[in-house]
């Protein structure tokens, strides 16, 4: 049996790219899943593609930018499941729009970015830590980026809203470890979902030759998948890295050890 087994999960931005991924990993062992997004649609679907798998998706509407959102995405998790065990702070977001330089990129737009990216972070956490402390402990897992790390040209607003998802990480492994709640962070580089999707489309030109110089520039020779951050997701949350927090783990391709992601 999984040690995830009944174990209550929440994952925002779960319905779609490496939100979706770590949903579907968690209830292939045996999780309770909530998967918390605004894409109805997709949500649902998700919900139904785990109908055949050991664990269970449920899919509720939410805008975690919102206090009252994540207020009801906690409250659902302690009146289906009794309490919440992990929280991946997944959801994020990157318009093709909003790459600009800083002087150019609208106010709202930045607002945007940091409400969706790290503001939700911290309303999550506050909404569901203290359920964690009642069981006994807990996991908190958020998704940064190597953008957090290094930059690069036209993304402030991205770059800024994963550098403080990085900090944010440290300072709440430190806040909570008394209670046995861990804090860590998961870097992905180039994933294959639908923000790169859109990215793609607004390069112009050939589609396939820009995806294959993304590939060329990982040094592991191509871009990741949802799963391969599922799989780090799942080790963290777990037992065997039960010495770990407050740290944040690259899963890029060896994109930072040459010291730049683009």
């Amino acid at each position: 049996m999984s040690e995830f087994q009944d174990k209550a999960v929440i994952v925002t931005g779960g319905a779609k790219g490496i939100g979706s991924g770590i949903c579907l990993a968690f209830a292939r062992e045996g999780a309770s899943v909530l998967c918390a997004d605004v894409d109805v649609n997709a949500g649902e679907r998700l919900a139904a593609e785990s109908d055949s798998l050991p664990g269970h998706i449920r899919f509720q509407v939410a805008d975690v930018a919102r206090d009252d959102a994540c207020r009801a995405l906690a409250r659902t998790a302690v009146s289906e499941w009794g309490g919440v065990d992990v929280l991946c702070n997944n959801v994020g977001v990157q318009p093709v729009s909003s790459y600009l330089p800083a002087h150019e990129l609208p106010e709202e737009t930045w607002d945007h970015i940091l409400n969706v990216n790290l503001k939700s972070a911290f309303l999550m956490t506050r909404h569901c830590v203290l359920e964690m402390i009642k069981r006994g402990g807990g996991v908190i897992i958020n998704t940064a980026s190597v953008q957090g790390l290094q930059s690069t040209k036209g993304v402030c607003a991205y770059a800024a809203s994963k550098g403080g998802i990085l900090s944010l990480t440290r300072q709440l492994a430190l806040e909570y470890a008394e209670h046995n709640v861990r804090v860590l962070a998961v870097n992905p580089g180039t994933i294959d979902t639908p923000l790169v999707d859109e990215a793609l489309q607004a390069m112009g030109g050939n589609e396939t030759e820009h995806r294959e110089r993304m590939s060329r520039s990982h040094p592991i020779g191509r871009i990741g998948t949802p799963n391969d951050i599922a799989n780090a997701v799942l080790f963290l949350a777990s037992e065997k890295a039960s010495f770990m927090t407050g740290e944040n783990v690259c899963v890029d391709g060896g994109m930072m050890a040459k010291g730049a992601w683009s």
